[in-house]
């Protein structure tokens, strides 16, 4: 008699193409890890102390909010309230704050008590963890060393999983698209920087031996295909964000938004032109756009597949997105066309959707920036969740890691969650021991305090000197605004990420395994035990 315990451990190790017969995607170097055994036996211990079977989903969304820890969920629900004209703000819920479950998830990677989003976005996506700097390999990779990378270390994610398994795929992103968190669910790399061909070290281990990240994106039917045996995937679907200098050549005639006589946008030394690639490989039914106005113009019934390099570099702040010299979508807009297209698969689709510029703006120490793409995160959820069925539709919120953002002192409730601390209503801030001023919101390290008064780019902090450490007459600064840059403690030349716990919030098919204090890696765990990714 089968279980379910032992469904979910065939479905954790099988991917299948319904028309091509049992398929090995999951190694077994991969299935056997015991991170990966430990999160399986606790999908089937939560099972046990459920009151009913949970459906199967036939869609999974999975939002990352780069650098969304706890105090940055505080932070912007009582923001969004405030600047939504509410008397406080603290009794404000973000939109997925309200779904019907939630965990507690512990971040560190293999080799660092404090992650990054290579080696986290990998623990969610692959369901074991490994290390810093790196994903697609176990922990056994040597950062940066293409000698200590294989067959008997490389590992398959859930993106890939759904490929196989004949769904609809997509990645939606603030940042680069080739940026770790996104990077993660496509690419195998020893080293997050390997962006493109210009970034692999020519007196290297990797010099000629490893595929870039971004040649790896648009590759990656092919090189699904060379890797797996009797499979036949159809590649991405929906690819949207920043990064285009990663897929252009270093050439002044490929630029799309910068003057030629401002030297060239693109970074890539082979001359290959990866967009004009892609488009050549999908054909008719494909779209690439850079601008709010080809990314208007989808037919999304009619495209089948979407690329869209929206900026250079990174994708603007949202407060900053107005700015942008040719316009770029949000990143709800971005999630919306992106199910409409996924839609259309009669076999689901899997969706990551990440926030990443939450993070940027916490590393340039500007709270409110980090705040607002947080709030602008909770409005995509929205419209993912407005957009499909809930009864078949898994969607899940999470961070990778969190930030030294501090929110403390005994302040008022009210007070303006950007403002300087009151301590009881009427009163002028409170004032510290040195006689100053001070702010609710600080951070523990990084750069310090800069006043940029209206300035919405958080990176222009980098330009400020670093005062971490010393402490500022706040008395006449406008704390509120989008150019202020918090104090910190100690000097840094960028605020840091954080290592404790982050959370996870969920609803749909399989979303009741969301509880407790999990692993990282059950992230991928919970996914497929509510789309087990096996055929018919």
């Amino acid at each position: 008699m089968i279980t379910k315990k032992t469904r979910i451990c065939i479905a954790v190790a099988l991917a299948t193409a319904s028309a091509l017969g049992n398929t090995q995607v999951l190694p077994d170097h991969q299935t056997s890890s015991p991170w990966f055994q430990q999160a399986n036996d606790s999908i089937a211990f939560k099972e046990q102390t459920m009151s009913a079977p949970s459906a199967t989903a036939r869609n999974v969304i999975l939002f990352v909010g780069d650098g969304m820890g706890i105090s940055t969920l505080t932070a912007a629900r009582i923001l969004e309230a405030q600047r939504a004209g509410a008397e406080f703000g603290e009794e404000n819920e973000l939109y997925f704050e309200n779904f019907p479950h939630t965990a507690l998830v512990k971040t560190y990677n293999t080799n660092s008590q404090v992650p990054d989003s290579a080696g986290t976005m990998g623990a969610m996506v692959t369901g074991l963890k490994t290390d810093i700097g790196v994903f697609g390999y176990d922990e056994t990779v040597e950062r940066g060393d293409c000698s200590s990378i294989g067959d008997d270390n490389k590992l398959a994610t859930y993106l890939e999983m759904a490929e196989v398994a004949g769904m609809s795929t997509g990645i939606v992103s603030t940042a680069r698209v080739t940026h770790a968190t996104p990077g993660a669910l496509y690419a195998k790399t020893p080293d997050r920087n390997y962006e493109d061909v210009s970034d692999i070290p020519e007196d290297g281990s990797c010099a000629g031996q490893i595929e870039d990240i971004a040649s790896q994106l648009i590759n990656f039917e092919s090189n699904m295909e060379a890797s797996f045996e009797n499979i036949d995937v159809d590649g991405i679907e929906v690819v949207l964000g920043g990064g285009r200098r990663h897929f252009i050549p270093n050439d002044a005639g490929f630029n799309v938004e910068k003057p030629a006589d401002a030297g060239a946008e693109g970074d890539r030394t082979d001359g290959r032109d990866l967009p004009a690639e892609w488009l050549e490989l999908y054909g008719s039914g494909a779209v690439y756009v850079t601008d709010q106005a080809g990314f208007d113009a989808i037919d999304t019934e009619s495209t089948d597949k979407i690329l869209g390099l929206f900026n250079e570099s990174h994708m603007q702040y949202e407060a900053d997105r107005s700015n942008d010299i040719a316009g770029e979508p949000s990143i709800a807009e971005m999630t919306r066309k992106a199910i409409e297209v996924l839609d259309n698969n009669p076999n689901g689709f899997f969706l990551m959707v990440e926030s990443g510029r939450i993070d940027h703006a916490h590393h340039a120490g500007n709270a409110a920036g980090a705040l607002t793409d947080t709030i602008a995160m909770a409005e995509a959820v929205k419209a993912a969740y407005d957009a499909t069925d809930p009864d078949d539709t898994l969607i899940l919120v999470t961070a990778d890691h969190s930030h030294v953002m501090t929110m403390g002192g005994y302040v008022v409730r009210g007070n303006p969650i950007l403002g300087k601390a009151v301590y009881s209503e009427g009163a002028g801030p409170e004032l510290a021991h040195d006689s100053l001023p001070f702010t609710t919101l600080n951070y523990n390290n990084g750069r310090g305090f800069c006043d940029l008064g209206g300035e919405t780019d958080s990176d222009a902090g980098y330009g400020c000197a670093i005062t971490a450490g010393m402490r500022s007459d706040l008395s006449a600064v406008e704390t509120e605004t989008d150019g202020y840059h918090q104090e910190a403690l100690v000097p840094l030349d960028s605020e840091t990420h954080a290592g404790e716990d982050i959370t996870i919030h969920a609803t749909g098919p399989g979303s009741a395994f969301v509880r407790g204090t999990v692993e990282q890696s059950m992230v991928f765990h919970i996914m497929n035990n509510a789309r087990p990714l096996i055929g018919e």
